[in-house]
C-alpha cells in the first residue's frame, strides 16, 4: 500500500488481519494487514480550514485515539473492529466511532495549534492534556447521567498549569490522573501533580550533556515511561517515595540498542515489554521487569513509524511509503535470572525487593515472579521445624535405644512411629483452626512451656536422684522415664495456668499487643511458630525412628568393653555409642530436614501463605511446595506463570537431591572415621 500523505499512525488489531493508518490530512486508511490492500478510507470530520498538528492514544491497549488540531481543538475518535461470520467465513468490518461526539473539543480559547496532545479515558471521564508553545492546557470532562431522564451530560474542567521555559518534545498522563509528565529541552522531565496543579519538580533525565531525547513511550499501564536519546540507550522512569517520603521520578533501569538515536518506542498492550528503532533501522525488543534484551536485528533502514498487534506477534514498519510485516515469536520474556532471583525495581514501589504476585485484577498488573522469597519460606519453616524436632527427636531415640528397659522400647517405639501414619492434613487442619488461636491468645504460657518443661525434667532428675536407695530401687532399671509423664504434664498444666497472670504483670494484658506495638514486630496469627510446633511434631517420628534404630543396631560389645574398662554409661554414651551411631543419626536429621521441606499440607493451611523474606518467627510465609499446590490449578498451560511453577518443583526437588547427596558422602565419611571402633 502506497500513500503520498506522512503516517501520524499505525495500527494493528487484535488478529491481525486488518491495519489502521492515520495520516497527516486526517484521513484514516484501514487496509489488510498481510496482503497491504486498502479496505476502507474515512474522512475524519475536521473543521475546514484546520490540519492536524499532534496526535496520540490512550494507554496501550486502549483504542481511543485524540488529534490536536491547528485550531486549538481536540477530536478524539475510537478504532473498533466488527468481527461477523457470513457464509462462515471470518469478517472484521472498521470503524470509526465518536465517544464524545463529532465536533471537536476546544482545549485552548485562543485558537493556537496544539503542538502536543495526550489523553486518559475512563468509563465516564476524559482528561486531555496539550501544550502550545511553552503554555500547558488540561481539560477533565465528566460524564452525569441523570437518573429521572436518563439523559447524559458532560461537565467541563479547565487547569491551568505553570508555563514551561523550555521547547516541549511530549506530554504523557498516568490512567490514575495523578501526574502529567511534560518531556522538554534537551534531557529534562517536568513532572506536575494534577491533584495540587503544582509542579512536583524538575528532572534531568540524561547525565550525558552532548545527548537529547529523542523518543518516548509508556508502558503498559501508563506507570512507567521510557525515554530513548540520541546516543542509542533506552532508561526507565516511574514515580516513587524517596527517602523523605514525597513522590519523586526515579531512574530505574537502562537499556541498550546501539549508538544511533532512538526514532521510536513502541508498548507491548499485553506485558511490560516494549520495541525500540533506531534511525538506521535497527530493531530492538526488550522486557522491563526481567530486564532483558531479547534481539536486536536490523529490519528497515530509514523506518518510519511502527506498530505493534495486541498479541505481539506481528509488527509493521513503514518505509518510503510501502508497509513491510514481521512475525515475532516472544512467548516467555517475563523470565531472567535477575527477575527469579535477584531484587527488582517494580512499578509503584519505592525500591528494589523480592516479590512473589503471580496475578492481579487489572490487565496491566506487572507479574512478580521471584522464586526467592518462596524458597527462603521453604529454609524458614524447615529451619523452625527442625528447631523442635530435632533435639526432641535425637534425645528420646538415645534415651530409648540405650537407657530404657526392652519392655518399655517395646511399647514407647510404635507408639512414636504411629504418629507418622497421622494424615499431614489433618494436622495442618488442627493447626490452623486450633492451635494458631490457642497460641495467639497463650503466647507467655506456650513460651514458658517451652522453657520450664527441659528445667522440670531436671529438677525431677535431680529430686529423683536425692530421693532415699530403698525408693529408687524399688523401680525396675529402665523404667524411670514413666515417672516424666506426670512431670511433663504438670509442668505444662502450670505453665498454661500462669499465661494469663504473665500477660497482665509484664505485658500490660496483653503479648500480641505489646510484641507489634512495643517491639515494632509484626504478629499474625499463622506464623512460623505454629508451623514449627504443627511440623515439627509430623517431624519427629521420622527422625526418632532411623536414629533410634542407628543406635540400638551399635554391637552390645563396643558397650560391654567401654564399661569393663571403667567407663561410666554416660561416658560409654558420649564416647563410643552416639559417635558409631552418627552416620544413621545424621540421615536421620537429613531426612527429616527433607520431610520439613517438602512438607505442603501443614504450612498450607497454618500460615498466612504470604511470600514474605522476614525471619520474624511471628510472621507467615509461604513454601515452594505450598505455592505449587494453591497455584498450579489456576495458572495458564503451557504460560509463563505456570513454566515458573514447574522451575519452582524442580528448585525443590534439586535442593532435596543436593541434601541428600551431601548427606550421603557425609554419612559414607564418618562410617569410614568410627568404622574402627
Amino acid at each position: 500500500m502506497k500513500t503520498a500523505q506522512a503516517p501520524l499512525l499505525l495500527s494493528i488489531e487484535e488478529q491481525n488481519m486488518v491495519g489502521m493508518r492515520v495520516a497527516a490530512n486526517g484521513e484514516v486508511v484501514f487496509f489488510d494487514a498481510k496482503k497491504g490492500d486498502e479496505m476502507d478510507r474515512v474522512a475524519l470530520k475536521l473543521p475546514a480550514g484546520t490540519s492536524v498538528t499532534s496526535i496520540a492514544e490512550d494507554q496501550p491497549g486502549h483504542p481511543t485515539v485524540a488529534l490536536g488540531l491547528s485550531n486549538g481543538q481536540v477530536l478524539v475518535f475510537k478504532h473498533n473492529y466488527k468481527v461477523t461470520y457470513p457464509d462462515n467465513k471470518k469478517t472484521i468490518t472498521p470503524h470509526i466511532d465518536y465517544p464524545y461526539g463529532e465536533a471537536p473539543m476546544n482545549l485552548d480559547p485562543q485558537g493556537r495549534p496544539l503542538e502536543h496532545v495526550a489523553i486518559v479515558s475512563g468509563d465516564d471521564s476524559l482528561l486531555l492534556a496539550a501544550s502550545t508553545g511553552s503554555e500547558m492546557l488540561l481539560l477533565g470532562l465528566t460524564q452525569q447521567e441523570n437518573m429521572l431522564t436518563g439523559e447524559s451530560t458532560l461537565q467541563e474542567e479547565r487547569i491551568n498549569l505553570p508555563q514551561i521555559a523550555d521547547p516541549v518534545k511530549a506530554i504523557y498522563m498516568d490512567p490514575r490522573k495523578q501526574w502529567l509528565y511534560v518531556l522538554n529541552g534537551r534531557a529534562q522531565a517536568d513532572v506536575f501533580d494534577l491533584n495540587s496543579h503544582q509542579l512536583n519538580g524538575r528532572y534531568k533525565l540524561l547525565d550525558d550533556a552532548s545527548a537529547e531525547v529523542t523518543a518516548s513511550s509508556q508502558l503498559l499501564g501508563g506507570i512507567s515511561l521510557m525515554v530513548g536519546d540520541s546516543k542509542g540507550g533506552i532508561s526507565q522512569w516511574f514515580m516513587a517515595r524517596g527517602e523523605d517520603g514525597e513522590p519523586r521520578l526515579s531512574h530505574v533501569r537502562d537499556f541498550k540498542l546501539g549508538d544511533q538515536p532512538i526514532s521510536s518506542i513502541a508498548p507491548e498492550q499485553r506485558r511490560k515489554g516494549f520495541l525500540a528503532l533506531d534511525k538506521q533501522g535497527n530493531l530492538g525488543i526488550f522486557h522491563s521487569t526481567a530486564h532483558r534484551t531479547l534481539l536486536v536485528e536490523n529490519v528497515a533502514p530509514s523506518a518510519g513509524p511502527m506498530a505493534l498487534s495486541p498479541r505481539a506477534n506481528r509488527l509493521i514498519v513503514e518505509q518510503g511509503g510501502e508497509l513491510r510485516r514481521f512475525s515475532l515469536s516472544n512467548p516467555h520474556p517475563e523470565v531472567s535470572f535477575s527477575a527469579l532471583w535477584g531484587k527488582v525495581w517494580y512499578e509503584s514501589y519505592d525500591k528494589p525487593s523480592y516479590v512473589w504476585q503471580s496475578t492481579a485484577a487489572t490487565t496491566d498488573f506487572e507479574p512478580k515472579l521471584s522464586l526467592s522469597p518462596l524458597t527462603f519460606g521453604t529454609l524458614k519453616a524447615a529451619f523452625y521445624a527442625m528447631i523442635l524436632a530435632a533435639p526432641l527427636a535425637i534425645a528420646a531415640a538415645v534415651y530409648t535405644a540405650y537407657f530404657m528397659a526392652p519392655g518399655m522400647r517395646r511399647k514407647v517405639k510404635p507408639v512414636i512411629e504411629l504418629m507418622e501414619a497421622l494424615p499431614t492434613v489433618i494436622l495442618g487442619f488442627f493447626a490452623g483452626l486450633f492451635l494458631a488461636p490457642y497460641v495467639e491468645g497463650h503466647l507467655p504460657g506456650i513460651f514458658s512451656l517451652l522453657l520450664l518443661t527441659p528445667l522440670g525434667i531436671l529438677a525431677a532428675g535431680l529430686i529423683w536422684s536425692r530421693l532415699p536407695e530403698r525408693i529408687r530401687l524399688s523401680l525396675p532399671a529402665g523404667w524411670e522415664a514413666a515417672i516424666l509423664i506426670p512431670v511433663v504434664l504438670a509442668t505444662g498444666a502450670f505453665a498454661l495456668w500462669m499465661s494469663p497472670h504473665l500477660e497482665t504483670l509484664f505485658f500490660g494484658g496483653d503479648m500480641r499487643l505489646w510484641i507489634s506495638h512495643d517491639l515494632g514486630i509484626t504478629y499474625d496469627q499463622r506464623n512460623a511458630l505454629v508451623v514449627g510446633l504443627a511440623m515439627g511434631f509430623a517431624v519427629i517420628p521420622n527422625i526418632f525412628s532411623i536414629a533410634e534404630d542407628a543406635i540400638f543396631s551399635v554391637p552390645r560389645s563396643l558397650t560391654y568393653g567401654s564399661l569393663a574398662l571403667g567407663a561410666t554409661p554416660w561416658q560409654t554414651l558420649t564416647r563410643v555409642v552416639i559417635l558409631t551411631a552418627s552416620p544413621g543419626i545424621f540421615s536421620a536429621l537429613m531426612i527429616g530436614m527433607g520431610r520439613a521441606v517438602g512438607e505442603t499440607m501443614i504450612v498450607l493451611m497454618a500460615t498466612g501463605n504470604t511470600p514474605v523474606m522476614d525471619v520474624n518467627i511471628f510472621q507467615g510465609m509461604r513454601t515452594l511446595a505450598a505455592n505449587v499446590a494453591v497455584e498450579m490449578p489456576e495458572s495458564e498451560v503451557g504460560g509463563t506463570h505456570y513454566r515458573v511453577l514447574f522451575l519452582s518443583a524442580l528448585v525443590l526437588l534439586s535442593f532435596t537431591f543436593v541434601m541428600n547427596t551431601l548427606a550421603e558422602l557425609i554419612r559414607q565419611r564418618l562410617r569410614k572415621k568410627y568404622a574402627s571402633l
